[in-house]
């Protein structure tokens, strides 16, 4: 390994640790007591059942729609993936907007259930935020399940029907080690969303029965100023995650395929009934999806007469505060993944860098504050740290993206590189990337949507005359302007799924 990826890795991993660990002492270190108290079990406990059973139910059904996209082409597949990409992109109130008006107490379907005697759906609890949990997740763990089955070369499938090995034995061969290598990192995943969630949570969690660590966390600084009891909780929150990440890797076993020619794909079993299977996946899950979309969409169109004058400005700052986050996650992810990919402490740093999962952006927020305060105005940097944090979030699912294609690239043509005596910037360029470029755009343009969408620490710092898009929806519904906010809100989601589609495009190619 050279000396500059080297640096810059060691760089990265720094960073990291500074974002995980700086907040927590600077917290500790301003408090004085915590009073933590009984309340506090219940909300882990809560966090544990409802991240727990959201990751499961979201992994255990992508795994039947990531197969049936990994052997299928058609026309408007691309869309269809992108569609698929949408709701882990919506910020968490407008998405909640959507579910409410389909499965809500005056939604779509209590209004078809209504005929019948039969009651208004209730979805506030436990199964209002598992709803939304699944809406928002399902999609992400079908792309990471299919860019598994996408490592097995076409050719090997082929073979496969060539020797006419039963369906069975092809599960065994194909689809166990996908799924071994792929299914923990994507529970893994989800699971750390899940914990950390907050919109979702207070929109969704129907009292105090659904509170969660995060919610504790926000309600310990927003309304109690109590640093020690945040500290505390924040504490609690990386060694769920820290458990959660040691548990991914020791039962992850990232398949490994050999090479192949790059043939492009061909799907050679032709049993009618799997092909009426996979239509059947591939509508309902276009339903689940796509009605809560076309409700927002409707909602928003109806609000774009009352735009207010600020959209510009609030337009411009996000694009720029999205810019800026996103560049640096895709640098620190990067530089982070080739170290871990060429030290021998690579599992190590691995499982450190994803305790950023685990890190409430409320806590990163609060102790930035803390630290900058003396030396600057914290709400002077306000932009400048919303990238930061937002950079942060992102990196962990970034390299959760690009850690397996990095190494399935290794594996298949690094002795070859060697051998050619390609290194550095060389071997990157027409290596590594042609190789990894549908997961580094498709890691791209999640955290370019996901930091266009956020409003999380944004609200502890933006003065009153800097406003991004989802800070003006919040003002506009907190000022009950909901028409203008239901347009801001179609500005958004029009704005995050376009930067997400013009990436995962961008790196799927045009044939994709």
């Amino acid at each position: 390994m050279s000396r500059l990826p080297k640096i810059l890795g060691l760089a990265a991993l720094l960073t990291v640790a500074l974002l995980v660990l700086a907040p927590v002492v600077a917290l500790l270190l301003r408090a004085e007591s915590g009073r933590g108290g009984a309340a506090v079990w219940p909300a882990i406990r809560f966090t544990l059942l409802q991240a727990s059973l959201s990751a499961l139910i979201s992994v255990g059904l992508a795994i039947p729609l990531a197969k049936a996209l990994a052997r299928r082409a058609f026309f408007g597949r691309a869309l269809l993936l992108s569609l698929l990409g949408a709701p882990f992109l919506l910020p968490s109130i407008v998405a909640v907007l959507g579910l409410l008006a389909i499965w809500g107490r005056s939604g779509v379907f209590s209004e078809m259930l209504a005929p019948f005697g039969l009651g208004p759906l209730d979805i506030y609890g436990l199964e209002g935020v598992l709803l939304a949990h699944v809406f928002f997740n399902l999609p992400l763990a079908t792309r990471m399940l299919l860019q598994g089955w996408r490592a097995v070369p076409s050719e090997h499938f082929r073979l496969a029907a060539q020797l006419n090995i039963a369906p069975r034995a092809r599960f065994a061969l194909f689809d166990m080690p996908v799924l071994r290598g792929a299914a923990p990192s994507a529970l893994l995943v989800i699971f750390m969303l899940c914990m950390s969630s907050f919109a979702v949570v207070l929109a969704l969690g129907g009292g105090p029965k659904a509170s969660t660590i995060e919610l504790a966390i926000y309600q310990a600084l927003r309304f109690e100023f109590d640093l020690a009891s945040a500290a505390q909780l924040a504490i609690v929150q990386l060694i769920i995650g820290l458990t959660a990440a040691a548990l991914a890797f020791y039962f992850g076993k990232a398949a490994r395929f050999g090479g192949g020619l790059g043939a492009p794909f061909h799907n050679w079993d032709r049993r009618r009934g799997l092909l009426l299977l996979d239509v059947f996946i591939l509508a309902i899950a276009v339903a689940f999806v796509g009605l809560p979309l076309l409700a927002i969409l409707a909602k928003g169109l109806a609000g774009l007469a009352a735009l207010p004058s600020g959209l510009g400005a609030a337009f411009a700052v996000s694009l720029g505060v999205a810019a800026a986050s996103t560049t640096l996650a895709l640098g620190l992810s990067l530089a982070l993944a080739q170290l871990i990919e060429t030290s021998k402490r690579g599992p190590a740093i691995e499982l450190f860098s994803l305790l950023l999962l685990a890190t409430s952006p409320f806590v990163i927020g609060t102790g930035l504050f803390i630290i900058i305060n003396p030396f600057a105005s914290p709400f002077a940097l306000a932009l400048p740290i919303t990238a930061l944090v937002n950079a942060a979030l992102a990196l962990p699912l970034m390299l959760r993206i690009l850690l397996p294609a990095l190494r399935r690239t290794t594996e298949d043509y690094g002795r070859l590189a060697e051998g050619l005596g390609l290194s550095g910037w060389a071997r990157f360029k027409l290596v590594t990337l042609p190789q990894i470029r549908p997961e580094l755009g498709f890691a791209t343009g999640l955290a370019a949507a996901l930091s266009m969408g956020d409003l999380g620490v944004i609200t502890l710092f933006a003065p009153p005359d800097v406003q991004t898009l989802p800070l003006l929806m919040y003002r506009l519904m907190g000022s009950y302007q909901m028409e203008a906010a239901a347009g801001v809100a179609l500005v958004l989601v029009s704005s995050s799924f376009g930067l997400f589609y013009l990436f995962d495009k961008g790196g799927r190619g045009a044939g994709a």
